[in-house]
């Protein structure tokens, strides 16, 4: 029969097939017994009688078989009565053929299925609710609980392929259940065994319910065949993983077959479809363990492919519409696979919540993605998750998040993909989003900054009203913060969201206008901004209902502008000239509709009114005149003014300039001027008098105190009120601006390059000492005024085709850089001026120009002190702006402070070495910014000037160059520029004690434009560039050519050196600080990244075909290492090396990698000797210098032997030289740079050894054998460092020693401890040289605790007790690795003595020793004889008390 013996599985299906025939043909065949219908079910069977014995009465038709009595009752009652009754056990099998005979009628069997009836007479008060089939009770009895099952299983097969009956039930189902919940198995194995062949050969849905409800059914003996059995079929059956993954979940599983379960459901992982995808990951989770989750959870990440699994099933949909002729609509399957994958965040998101293992793996198999590409939406998107349902993963999330971030794992592109695609998941975290949000807007880093600022802007346009309304609910919140990043970023997102949503900010208006309320905190670009995004909302196309918008902004812009103060004045003007460019743009938008000419028209009239409101109201003020010239000069410049309002410029504003600043040559007023008034810096010959001058130096006059009786004078005679000589610049960039945009050239204007300004004579050499300090500010400030207004001159006249022109606009940058020189002497011997102003949008608005002082460098022996690595604070008076000194200079000097004089006069007396300097690096805000079109200049070579006689004829000609002096001034500034806009963002910081916004002051035209089109004009300059990094390239070659190779040669010139010098560097800076811009790893740039490159490939060969990318890479890499043979100066030679890397990085070229190596130790070995003969030194060599020695170990191929070379022949060379010489081998190495070399081989040893896996035991002896070996010369070098304490005692040296002294005990008892474990017995002498050799360290480590604490010098002893339980964690693990080999006799105790640097007893703890006690030391002695050799005071590991070394 069914069950007598296990069958194979063949043999299963073959008998369980024929059965289930057979009893079809029996059925068929065979005549149905009819009986009565709702009739008591009467008879003399065994079967009937003991059943109405025990309590129930059989019922026939649709009626429910009675109960009398309590079901437990009934139980009883028949196993007693079976057991008592006569023909025992006879009779057992006489009830077991009575039922067989009875469920025979398909009627009779249903009702044995369903639960009984309770007769209501017979009720108890124990009442039962529900009630138990006649089968199940009859399964509650253990005698008849074996036939039972086998009648069960025998008819269950005459059901298999019937679908619900007519009166609604499910045959299969309802013998099924039967078997759930009982109380007592008796032959669990049996029962298991008959359900796994039955569901070898039933139909699928069946299948479906029958392992369902396997764990209801087996008892947990059974669990683990069971489990067996459904993998073996989960193998085999695809459709059936998720029921069988569902019951596996609840089953008690062998580590080992849940371990294979799991490696089978994640080979399957990419290929199921998206709503089986739950269970099958909630599987996955349930089956994790502390041990193997980072593993599970990293070949999770890996195989869970969200976007493929979203895909088939949007195709299967349209596959299923055209098979059903549209039943399905797309819709609907698109909101069910929306329904999938929130039920499978569901999932993760219960698991990581509940089980820290899971949420911590999955954190740190993020943290260990290398590759970029290698990151994936899924990782971004469970971060979040985590980050919302753990909080005390937030601050481990966030740090994990900063560095993907600044290593630019996660670009924008990603983030935009995850709220795309998982809009509804992200939904449900969006609290913990806005939290991120803020917490990332609160860093110091520009590109995390950056990315905070992204999940504002995603966040809004992917989320609905309410979600939005949060966003910028929270991103004005930090507009009215005053933290300044804040504030910027947060007006950032506004400005972009008006921009890309401006129907759904209009929403929000009311929440971005109660900004206007905080103006007196933002800065004049954040004002600025803010204005830009409150136009854009009250004037764009269909702003009829922002009315109340424009009353608020015109009322904040009248009040301001109607203020005293220039702070508030300055607010009105630039928030007035924002909303002009905004009712301009709509102004012009209007006008293409025939129906909007009428408004366009009114709208040109309240522009108008509305500039010559600003007018009016600043013309009293010289700085809110300036300030309103500029801001309409930039509005102009962008193109965003009608003609109407264009030519209203040209009528009032534009021609007052001549009458205010312009002046014929003879008519100059006739005043008792206190200087001799003269024409200078003209570029005309002719020496005629029709020309035209800037009255410039009679304006100064007028306004300063020395001119304070001129000024009256000077407005008589010329009847007309005087404009400030401040306002000159900006409003002659207002008239060429305007100028050029009406008429397309400068021809009207073209005189005004060339005409002489009314000026005095300003070189007065040695005179200048004689001068008051009121003449010599008044001359100071003449100055900046002609530099100024020569700078904006050649803004202007830049771009001029002819070569007449550019030779004038050369000669003025001449006059520009001659000027400047003079400028240094004057502010040198001027150091409290305060300059005039000459950017006037500061981001300080209290009311006044902030000055910053000169940094002098007194005389030639303090300077020689400052080389020496001690920087001083640069003079200055209260008043002084802390803008830091220029770290880049190519004079590399020192600032040291200056002695406060009372007679000015005493410097001049003093011999011409010790004359004062000054940088005017400090002075950025008191000239005017150049434009970029200015470095088109750089294109210039050789050009000609033609000379013309009276009667215009070419009398002679000029050839004008762009000389050294001008190429540096341009070569400096553009280097500014781009270390402002294209530094890496990585590298950008925020300084919390930095003034507001001094990093942009002087830039502010320049962020008119964004960082991509900054980039493109680099490009467009990198011809020049090459050009002149070959020139000077040349340069140095021929120098050493002549010089025989020697730096400091008779023949060298030492200020056109060092200008070339600078140049050489400037230009390699200028090159870095292009292509290690972040933006060329955007997509969007990767065409201007490669245009750069054909840029530098094409120096080296000429070809019109297209290179490949790694092709350009190369080739550019080598044109640059070319230039390795020229480098002046050790800065210059960073600058390069750097640029190589970035360069290389690019490419996945391996040989690069070797080269830069090779480059760097060349750079090593070589004499870096300046012109004057002196080495280079200082404190920023040595900062140069460390850089370049991790440049070079990091791309080493052996850490190892690059320290022994050092510290076994560059060290004893450097010992036996004099005292201000080098290593021969290594001429960086001086006594000066030797805690450089020191702390870089400290660091990189004890990184390598980090890097070295410990291993396992299960590893192949050859492994064991080279990280034993790798370790024993890793010791060897580290006792070789420690070592040269004793010679090199200084204190930055002992800090190195003792920091990362500690850091390398702590690596070698995580890395190499394990390893000696299980080497121990195989290598036992390699083992024991190891720990003796390092035991010799770790005594020297002790002596350097105890000649800390003797010398009590607190950045010492800070190191000293981690230190010490370190050394002292070091004893313990010893001792624990001899006792795991079975040798802890080779362990003993002795005692240790306090020695100092040189080994020598320290004696003043000899005096204690009766009243102290001595400490222990622990010596991992192997022999005894050993042990008997050592004395007490030289153990081998060291003691372990506050004396003594752990």
């Amino acid at each position: 029969m069914f069950g007598k013996r296990r069958l194979s599985k063949l043999e299963d299906r073959k008998s369980l097939t024929e059965d289930c025939s057979t009893k079809k043909n029996e059925m068929s065949k065979k005549p149905r017994k009819l009986l009565p219908q709702d009739e008591v079910v009467e008879n003399e069977s065994a079967f009937v009688k003991l059943l109405k014995t025990a309590g129930v009465t059989l019922k026939t038709g649709e009626k429910q078989n009675q109960l009398a009595v309590d079901q437990a009752i009934f139980q009883k009652k028949l196993s007693q009565a079976l057991r008592k009754h006569p023909s025992y056990p006879k009779a057992v099998e006489e009830f077991i053929s009575g039922l067989e005979l009875y469920v025979e009628d398909r009627d009779c069997f249903r009702n044995c299925l369903l639960s009984c009836e309770r007769l209501q007479e017979e009720e108890t008060s124990l009442a039962t609710p529900y009630y138990k089939s006649l089968i199940k009770l009859l399964l509650g009895i253990d005698n008849l609980q074996p036939p039972i099952i086998r009648i069960l299983f025998e008819k269950l097969p005459e059901f298999l392929y019937e679908s619900v009956n007519n009166d609604g039930l499910n045959m299969p189902r309802l013998i099924i259940n039967q078997l759930k919940w009982l109380d007592r198995i008796i032959d669990g194995k049996d029962l298991t065994t008959k359900i796994m062949q039955l569901i070898s050969i039933a139909p699928v849905t069946l299948q479906h319910d029958l392992i369902t409800s396997l764990p209801e059914i087996i008892g947990d003996a059974q669990h683990g065949d069971v489990a067996g059995e459904l993998s073996d079929l989960l193998m085999q059956n695809t459709p059936l993983t998720v029921p069988i993954l569902d019951v596996l979940s609840s089953l008690r599983l062998d580590p080992e077959l849940l371990s294979k379960v799991r490696h089978l459901v994640m080979a399957k992982l990419s290929a199921v479809t998206l709503e089986n995808l739950p269970v099958i990951v909630k599987f996955i989770l349930h089956a994790v363990t502390v041990t193997d989750a980072l593993e599970v959870i990293s070949e999770l990440r890996k195989k869970l492919d969200l976007d493929y699994c979203i895909l088939p099933p949007q195709l299967q949909a349209s596959q299923s519409k055209l098979k059903n002729k549209g039943q399905v609509s797309s819709g609907n399957q698109e909101n069910s696979n929306q329904d999938c994958v929130s039920l499978l965040f569901d999932v993760i998101k219960s698991a990581v919540r509940y089980e820290r293992a899971i949420s911590e793996a999955w954190i740190k198999a993020i943290e260990n993605i290398d590759s970029v590409s290698e990151h994936k939406v899924l990782d971004l998107l469970m971060l979040l998750i985590i980050y919302s349902v753990n909080t005390q993963n937030k601050k481990c999330i966030e740090k994990v998040l900063r560095n993907k971030i600044q290593l630019g794992c996660i670009p924008e592109q990603l983030l935009q993909s995850t709220f795309c695609t998982y809009t509804a998941v992200l939904k449900d975290v969006f609290p913990s989003i806005l939290s991120l949000a803020q917490s990332l807007l609160h860093s110091t880093d520009h590109s995390v900054i950056s990315f905070g600022s992204l999940l504002y802007k995603y966040a809004f346009m992917s989320f609905d009203t309410y979600y939005q309304q949060e966003v910028i609910g929270a991103l004005v919140t930090h507009v009215c913060s005053g933290n300044d990043a804040e504030v910027d970023t947060a007006l950032e997102v506004l400005s972009e969201l008006v921009v890309l949503n401006l129907s759904a900010m209009r929403l929000y208006a009311v929440f971005v206008k109660g900004i206007l309320d905080y103006l007196d905190n933002l800065a004049p670009s954040q004002i600025r901004k803010l204005f830009y995004i409150l136009s854009t909302l009250a004037f764009s196309k269909g702003h009829e209902d922002s009315s109340h918008i424009q009353d608020d902004m015109y009322l904040v812009i009248r009040k301001q502008l109607s203020s005293t103060v220039f702070k508030y004045k300055l607010i009105g003007i630039i928030g007035a000239i924002t909303m002009v460019g905004s009712m301009a743009a709509d102004s012009d938008a209007s006008s293409l509709t025939p129906d909007g000419a009428e408004l366009s028209s009114e709208l040109c009239k309240q522009v108008t009114s509305l500039l010559q409101l600003v007018h009016s109201c600043s013309e009293q003020s010289p700085q809110a005149s300036a300030l309103y010239y500029d801001e309409f000069a930039n509005l102009i410049a962008k193109g965003k003014l009608p003609t109407k309002t264009l030519e209203w410029i040209g009528q009032t504003i534009c021609n007052d300039f001549q009458d205010a600043f312009v002046v014929d040559l003879s008519d100059l007023p006739k005043c008792d001027y206190p200087f001799p008034v003269k024409a200078l810096y003209g570029l005309d010959e002719d020496d005629s008098q029709d020309g035209i001058a800037i009255n410039l130096l009679p304006l100064l006059l007028c306004h300063d105190d020395l001119g304070r009786d001129i000024g009256g004078m000077i407005s008589k005679d010329r009847d007309q009120k005087l404009v400030s000589p401040v306002c000159l610049s900006p409003y002659f960039r207002l008239l060429r601006l305007s100028v050029e945009k009406q008429h397309g050239d400068l021809e009207e204007i073209d005189g005004l390059l060339d005409c002489p300004l009314y000026l005095t004579d300003l070189d007065l050499g040695e005179k200048l000492g004689s001068l008051s300090v009121q003449e010599r500010s008044f001359r100071c400030s003449l100055l900046f005024l002609v530099i100024n207004w020569f700078r904006e001159v050649v803004n202007a006249f830049c771009q001029q085709k002819s070569a007449e022109m550019k030779g004038k606009v050369l000669i003025r940058l001449r006059h520009i850089t001659e000027l400047q020189t003079l400028l240094e002497k004057y502010l040198a011997v001027t150091p409290d001026y305060v300059p005039l102003l000459a950017n006037f949008d500061l981001e300080t608005l209290d009311g006044g120009p902030h000055t910053s002082a000169a940094a002098i460098v007194k005389n030639k022996k303090k300077a020689e002190k400052a080389q020496g690595g001690r920087k001083r604070k640069a003079n200055g008076n209260k008043s002084s702006s802390p803008e830091r000194l220029s770290k880049e200079d190519g004079s590399e000097c020192e600032h040291s402070q200056a002695d406060d004089k009372s007679q000015p006069e005493k410097e001049f007396t003093e011999k011409e070495e010790e004359k004062t300097s000054v940088s005017l690096h400090n002075y950025t805000t008191s000239f005017r910014e150049l434009d970029l079109e200015v470095f088109s200049i750089l294109h210039c070579g050789l050009l000609t000037k033609s000379l013309l006689d009276n009667e215009m004829h070419t009398e002679a000609t000029e050839i004008v160059q762009l000389g050294p002096p001008e190429l540096l001034f341009l070569l400096n500034d553009l280097s500014q520029k781009l270390e402002n806009m294209l530094v890496p963002t990585a590298t950008k910081r925020i300084s919390f004690l930095k003034s507001k916004g001094s990093r942009n002051i002087g830039f502010s035209h320049l962020h008119q434009r964004s960082a991509q089109e900054v980039a493109r004009c680099l490009v467009l300059l990198l011809t020049p560039l090459c050009n002149h990094l070959e020139n000077m390239h040349n340069y140095f070659q021929c120098l050493a050519t002549e010089n025989h190779g020697i730096v400091d040669g008779p023949g060298i010139k030492m200020q056109e050196h060092q200008i070339m010098s600078s140049c050489y560097q400037r230009l390699l800076q200028i090159l870095l600080g292009l292509f290690a811009w972040g933006g060329f790893s955007q997509t969007e740039n990767r065409n201007l990244m490669q245009e750069a490159l054909k840029v530098l490939a094409n120096r080296l060969k000429q070809g019109d075909q297209e290179m490949p990318l790694g092709e350009l890479l190369s080739q550019s890499f080598h044109y640059l290492q070319n230039f390795h043979h020229s480098v002046p100066s050790f800065q210059c030679a960073i600058y390069l090396i750097r640029l190589l890397i970035v360069i290389s990085e690019k490419s996945s070229a391996s040989q690069n990698k070797e080269k830069l190596a090779s480059l760097a130790r060349q750079f090593l070995c070589q004499v870096w000797v300046q012109p004057n003969g002196e080495r280079e030194k200082g404190s920023s060599f040595n900062d140069q210098l460390h850089t370049l020695l991790c440049i070079y170990l990091e791309r080493a191929d052996n850490v190892l032997k690059f320290i022994e070379e050092i510290s076994g022949t560059g060290v004893p060379e450097l010992i036996q030289s004099s005292k201000d010489a080098s290593s021969s081998s290594f001429p960086t190495l001086t006594r000066q740079t030797f805690v450089v070399f020191f702390r870089v081989m400290m660091a990189e040893l004890e990184k390598s050894v980090r890097s070295l896996q410990a291993g396992t035991a299960a590893d192949l002896p050859k492994v064991h054998e080279e990280k034993l070996l790798y370790w024993s010369m890793a010791v060897r070098d580290f006792n070789i460092l420690i070592n040269l304490v004793k010679v090199f005692d200084s204190r930055p040296v002992l800090n190195v020693c003792l920091k990362y002294g500690r850091l390398f005990v702590e690596t070698f008892l995580k890395q190499c401890m394990p390893l000696l474990d299980f080497s121990f017995r195989k290598h036992r002498e390699d083992v024991l040289s190891l720990l003796k050799t390092f035991q010799l360290s770790t005594r020297q480590l002790h002596h350097m605790c105890g000649h800390s604490k003797i010398h009590q010098d607190m950045s010492l002893t800070n190191h000293v007790p981690l230190l010490k339980k370190t050394l002292e964690l070091f004893v313990y693990r010893v001792k624990a690795m001899l006792i795991l080999n079975n040798c802890q006799e080779a362990f003993w105790l002795g005692n240790l003595k306090n020695r100092d640097l040189q080994g020598e007893e320290i004696l003043s703890q000899q005096s204690q020793e009766s009243s102290v006690d001595e400490n222990q030391e622990v010596s991992s002695q192997i022999s005894k004889q050993e042990t008997e050799e050592e004395s007490a005071d030289e153990a081998s590991v060291g003691g372990n008390d506050d004396e003594s070394d752990g």
